[in-house]
């Protein structure tokens, strides 16, 4: 994307670049950001249009371009030698090449693969999530408005917008990032973005078994229900790895089926020649044009698929959902979010009712425990780590109560003196009752699978 899509301004020749700090509240004190301010405006001011032809390419030469900033850095240390330091001078170079044409002082954050999460609590305090943990970054902005800079230029090239009259809304950056914005009179902290940051690689089972997500045994019995056609529901709470797990789960699934996937923001990299990707739209300004998760769903039946995948339910499409797996769709995967395998079917029964449908209690159980073949509860330890912590069936009703049992368990020992969890995986050494549906679509589940000799990361 050139630097005039990014800016919104498409057909003027001179580039007006956004100056991060020129209508400042707060006094630059500080030398380094006050020459930063000043080659910034030197830019704006003087840029040639041979230069401003480079910056506003398509395919943008990046060399060039800090070749361009450079001779600008050039111009102010030969008017003042004393202005940078000699050792900040590329510092500085990349620091305007990121305000002018990328995030600002998030760019080198997004380019961190270590990071998988970025917080923005306001212009001064940035914290990420690095392997689990939360680390306040010694990165900041300027001050609100050049903060408010950089949520404007995420925005504007989606056709989005943020105001005091619609302060919060969800995005995507190019990359399939997910951000959440909120600011000002909502956030008492000034404004506040969240980047859930998009995998380049998603995460195989072999990757989550050397993490100790998993160990082998369970990932292969995972394996086996997928190709099986085990209708299958990821739990867990925030940023415990669902779509990790979904995602991974979903590889398994035959090259020949027709898969559909429904998100709110896309995130799923399915690796299948014969996948139907759809993302759900927020309202426009009018506040119209909404297209719900509940919508696709019902579209999705309409567009023979083989299995539908549903990034995470929320409401009343998970009895669309719930529907369209006792309907023929068996193998189909979902999330939710709960505290535990039982409480993910009382938020099950909760989103039901949020259908707008008058139905009993039982009838939604017998929905519920006809559709759901298998949970796969995943939870996030004292120490950051994730952990698949359930893979339990849902059994029958009896009487009123949707019945259960584990077939696999994580059980915490306790945390060493490096503050790292200790603990291991267990079977149960129950067989699941739906083994008919193996023999049907011909998938044999060896009896020794369910064995409980256990190390923490490896076999059975």
């Amino acid at each position: 994307m050139s630097l005039l899509d990014r800016l919104g301004r498409p057909n003027q020749l001179n580039i007006q670049v956004r100056i991060f700090a020129s209508r400042s509240a707060e006094p630059i004190d500080n030398s380094y950001h006050k020459t930063k301010l000043q080659i910034h405006q030197r830019i704006v001011a003087e840029m040639t249009p041979a230069e401003q032809m480079v910056l506003s390419s398509k395919n943008q030469d990046i060399a060039e371009i800090e070749r361009i900033i450079d001779s600008y850095v050039q111009k102010v240390m030969d008017e003042n030698p004393f202005a940078i330091p000699r050792g900040e001078r590329v510092k500085i170079v990349n620091e305007l090449r990121d305000e002018m044409l990328g995030l600002g002082p998030l760019e080198s954050l997004l380019k961190d693969d270590s990071i998988t999460e970025i917080m923005v609590n306001g212009a001064k305090k940035i914290f990420v999530e690095r392997l689990g943990k939360l680390t306040l970054t010694d990165i900041h902005f300027h001050d609100n408005e050049h903060l408010m800079n950089i949520i404007e230029r995420i925005l504007s090239p989606l056709g989005r917008r943020i105001d005091e009259a619609s302060p919060l809304v969800d995005a995507r950056l190019d990359d399939g990032s997910r951000v959440n914005i909120i600011i000002p009179p909502l956030s008492l902290v000034g404004p506040v973005l969240t980047i859930r940051k998009f995998s380049r690689t998603p995460l195989t089972f072999d990757n989550l078994i050397n993490f100790g997500t998993l160990n082998r045994k369970m990932a292969s019995f995972l394996q086996l229900c997928v190709n099986a056609r085990i209708n299958i529901l990821v739990s867990g709470g925030t940023g415990s790895g669902k779509t990790t797990t979904l995602n991974a789960l979903s590889s398994f699934i035959p090259s020949n089926e027709r898969i559909v996937t429904i998100e709110d923001a896309a995130e799923l990299q399915l690796q299948q020649p014969h996948v139907v990707t759809l993302e759900s739209r927020p309202a426009n300004i009018e506040g119209k044009g909404q297209i719900t998760i509940r919508d696709l769903v019902r579209n999705a039946l309409r567009m023979r698929p083989d299995r539908i995948i549903v990034g995470e339910v929320r409401s009343g499409e998970a009895l669309d959902m719930l529907q369209a797996m006792n309907t023929g769709h068996d193998g189909s995967l979902t999330t939710a979010h709960a505290n535990s395998p039982r409480d993910v079917l009382s938020r099950l029964e909760t989103m039901v009712l949020m259908s707008g449908f008058d139905l009993p209690v039982r009838a939604i159980r017998e929905q519920i425990s006809s559709a759901i073949d298998l949970i796969v509860h995943q939870g996030r330890i004292k120490d950051g780590s994730r952990k698949i912590t359930h893979i339990t069936e849902v059994q029958h009703l009896e009487g009123d109560i949707i019945t259960t049992q584990d077939l696999f368990y994580y059980e915490m020992d306790g945390i060493d003196d490096t503050g790292k969890a200790q603990g291991h995986f267990n079977s149960t050494g129950l067989l699941p009752s739906f083994m008919e549906k193996f023999h049907a679509n011909g998938v044999e589940l060896p009896p020794d699978l369910f064995q409980n000799i256990d190390t923490a990361k490896g076999d059975f």
